[in-house]
């Protein structure tokens, strides 16, 4: 029995020693599904003097990609052994290391061919085996073999590739994604440089259609912006870092945004650790941003801090396990296990904590894709009820259908394609790589149903522990100046202050000063805004108008008591001197002026302009008229009507005066009619005196109100002509005197008023106008009607008809010698 056990036990030891485990790159199922990982990579590229086969092995082996690997092994296993999705059928896999983009093409051909030929079917009975296809990583990958699934349309989910050419449905149209395009990513960057307010950033990127594609798509994203891309290059495997990192701090640049797979991606840092690069701030894309090894590399802490946007962090329940199960056996690292690939490559000799600790970007959408595909082929052979309908035969264009359509939940992850075979929602973590070397979540990026960007800045331990850096080639300029462009970049600038009347609006356009509209609107110098101009005018209750109108109110009361004064003593030789009935004309004449000083005062409109001039311009030119006629009588009675007794007569017989003053009115009036309906007065504003206001006042057409002025001013010529030549006559009769001083008064006001005018257009001009026009009629009041009352009243003994026949008497004795 001993002899027996120990037997048994040594057959078991040579059977396991030598029995060839089951490939990790082929599983037999009902189904087929084709995958394409870059397990290894080929950094160093060999010249050949002739064509050869590419070994895997002898390239750059991935960690993270052979983990993604083993993600779709995972989900098919998982998949199979589901009863829900796919029941009763079994999904196989044929999955190829494509580590080298331009001599993987033996595993693709082994993936299209049908019967050992490659052609596009021309019916359906010539159909390859696989029904979709996993992959690939890389953008110049998938460029590279994706038109020979789309000539069949075979569907081609990939988990990486992010270029925006797959986007366009007419060169790719069963090419569909699991991750999001670069679109995605650079705006989720874009967002991140405006939140920490970085406008002075460089682009390197992996010089091929997926960092080309990055870099133009920021590119595009920025025109409009007042961020600015101050250097960029393309990075290879031959790239010196040297002059890259001296451009760097020779244009101050400290935001570097390194789009580049990982294989780049470290050697550039890398490189930057050896060069002693320090303080910047190094944006990662989710191609390296959950790199597990840089994070943990002596020196990386010196070259500033690491900030990222990575696929989200989730965890496949299961997958763990699932690695230590396959992976826990023996490790057979002979040479049959070396050929367990479906290309001769290494893939043994991995323990299962390497490959659960290893980078798991990528792995969901991996993990999705295989899903994706499941649901598809599972709405295809309409499966329900624990069973599949296998008469229905499942080709890839039907299963690209189902692809496009298909809407499902994965570990609580909404899975939905859009028109362009992108995920329709999902969203990036914002990592930061912290002091434990770890890239620790500090914000995200949503994309559905709405979009929302947060960063929690307290998270992030910058360099030194200093505040957040700052990028930028100028300084911004302070509120109120416009930038003045300072060489090719829009970010580079000089800044100049907004002159007065103009302003500037950064978020509109911070190198132009807009110009405030001169009517209604003021602006100070350095303004970022314009103001509303205050509309002034006098108003009624303010000190200046109250004096004034008082001032209109006594004189409209002193201007009736002495109507009512000449009333009493109408028959007296004083008043009969002063002109008589014609003293009353002028005095309601001159009340009827008073009028216009009321309309000097609240806020102009049309009626109240018309109503400031008409009543003082007719009227006071009847009132001048009156003084004419006054001044003409005296010297025609004194000095002509002696010399030409008919002219006098026919002036006594015809009321000469009377006809003359209606003329005169009658003439204005017309005067006044014809200019002001051709040009009325109207409201309008003044905005030349004060920036800050705007002034509300009447404005009159002098061109034309001139016939009317003109037609005054001669009255006033021809009355101070007739009373210049009167004033040698008697006292008593002397009105000429008076008329002649009121005449003077008359021109030193309005001479006064003018030259204010041209001078100040502030609303108290309103004030001085009305003043002008009270001081007119003040004027005739008091120095023309003043001295007869006083005389009336207080020297009644020279309002006699004996004083006034004996002061001729003298007269005419006097001028006989």
């Amino acid at each position: 029995i001993i002899l027996l056990f120990i037997f048994i036990f040594i057959f078991d030891l040579i059977l396991t020693g030598y029995t060839v485990l089951p490939s990790e790159f082929h599983l037999k199922g009902d189904y087929m599904v084709g995958g394409l990982f870059n397990v290894h990579h080929d950094g160093n590229r060999v010249s050949y003097g002739r064509p050869e086969a590419i070994e895997c092995s002898s390239q750059e082996f991935l960690l993270s990609s052979y983990r993604r690997f083993q993600v779709m092994r995972f989900a098919v296993e998982e998949i199979n052994n589901s009863t829900d999705l796919l029941p009763n059928v079994s999904l196989g896999y044929d999955i190829f290391d494509h580590c080298s983009d331009s001599h993987s093409f033996p595993g693709i051909f082994s993936l299209i061919s049908v019967n050992s030929s490659v052609r596009p079917y021309d019916n359906l009975s010539t159909m390859s085996e696989v029904i979709a296809v996993v992959g690939t990583f890389t953008s110049q990958g998938s460029r590279t073999v994706a038109p020979l699934f789309m000539m069949d349309l075979i569907p081609m989910v990939s988990y990486g590739a992010s270029s925006s050419i797959f986007s366009r449905k007419q060169n790719f149209p069963s090419f569909l994604r699991t991750m999001h395009p670069n679109k995605d990513v650079i705006e989720s960057i874009y967002k991140m440089l405006v939140h920490f307010n970085w406008r002075w950033v460089a682009f390197l990127n992996i010089n091929d259609d997926y960092g080309n594609d990055g870099r133009d798509v920021f590119m595009e994203m920025i025109e409009d912006t007042d961020i600015c891309l101050a250097y960029t290059r393309g990075l290879d495997e031959k790239t010196n870092y040297t002059p890259i990192f001296k451009q760097l701090e020779t244009q101050q640049i400290n935001i570097i945004i390194v789009y580049a797979p990982e294989w780049t991606a470290e050697a550039l840092i890398m490189s930057a650790i050896e060069q002693n690069v320090t303080n910047k701030v190094w944006i990662a894309v989710d191609a390296w941003a959950l790199n597990k090894r840089l994070p943990k590399l002596k020196g990386i802490k010196n070259i500033g801090t690491v900030l990222g946007v990575s696929e989200p962090k989730i965890t496949i329940p299961g997958f763990k396990d699932f690695i230590y199960s396959s992976k826990g056996q023996s490790d057979n690292n002979n040479e049959e296990q070396q050929k367990l690939c479906n290309q001769v490559c290494n893939c043994s000799g991995l323990r299962p904590e390497n490959i659960t600790n290893a980078e798991s970007s990528f792995s969901f959408a991996v993990y999705s894709a295989i899903y994706a595909i499941a649901h598809a082929l599972h709405n295809t052979l309409q499966c329900g009820s624990g069973e599949c309908n296998r008469n229905i035969t499942p080709y890839p264009h039907v299963i690209l259908k189902e692809l496009k359509e298909s809407k499902f939940t994965l570990l609580n992850h909404s899975i939905q394609f859009d028109d362009n075979g992108d995920p329709l929602s999902g969203y990036f973590s914002i990592v930061f790589w912290n002091q434990s070397g770890d890239a620790e979540e500090v914000g995200f990026y949503k994309f559905d149903p709405l979009f929302d960007f947060f960063v929690n800045d307290s998270k992030i331990q910058w360099y030194e522990n200093k505040p957040a850096p700052s990028s930028l080639c100028s300084i911004p300029c302070d509120e109120g100046y416009k930038k003045k462009t300072d060489g090719p970049h829009k970010c580079c600038f000089k800044c100049e202050i907004c002159p007065e009347g103009t302003y500037v609006n950064t978020t509109v356009d911070p190198y132009l000063c807009i110009k405030c509209n001169d009517k209604t609107e003021w602006s100070s110098e350095g303004s970022t805004k314009c103001n509303r101009q205050v509309e002034e005018y006098v108003h009624f209750t303010e000190t200046a108008a109250i004096f004034v109108m008082i001032g209109t109110w006594a004189f409209v009361g002193f201007t009736v008591a002495v109507s009512v004064l000449f009333a009493i003593n109408y028959n007296t030789p004083v008043v009969k001197s002063a002109g008589g009935p014609m003293c009353f004309l002028i005095l309601t004449c001159l009340i009827l002026c008073s009028i216009s000083v009321f309309f000097y005062f609240g806020e102009p409109t049309d009626s109240f302009c018309v109503l400031r001039y008409v009543p003082f311009l007719l009227f006071y030119t009847v009132c001048v008229a009156c003084f004419v006629v006054r001044s003409f009588q005296i010297v025609f009675i004194f000095k002509i009507a002696a010399k030409y007794p008919g002219i006098h007569s026919l002036w006594i017989k015809y009321n000469g005066q009377w006809l003359f003053i209606t003329a005169v009115f009658l003439i204005q009036l017309l005067l006044i009619v014809f200019v002001y309906s051709f040009a009325p007065p109207k409201a309008y504003s003044i905005t030349s005196w004060y920036s800050d206001k705007l002034v509300l006042d009447c404005d009159v057409s002098l061109k034309m109100s001139s016939f009317s002025l003109l037609f005054l001013s001669l009255l006033c010529l021809l009355c101070f002509i007739f009373s210049y030549m009167g004033k040698d006559l008697p006292k008593n009769y002397n009105e000429a005197k008076s008329i002649t001083f009121c005449l003077l008064l008359l021109i030193l006001t309005w001479v006064v008023f003018a030259t204010i005018f041209f001078v100040y257009s502030g609303k108290h001009i309103q004030t001085l106008n009305a003043l002008a026009v009270l001081c007119s009629l003040y004027s005739f009041l008091v120095w023309y009607f003043m001295p007869k009352v006083y005389i009336i009243i207080y020297q009644p003994q020279k309002n006699t008809q004996q004083y006034f026949q004996d002061l001729i008497l003298s007269y005419t004795k006097a001028i006989s010698y």
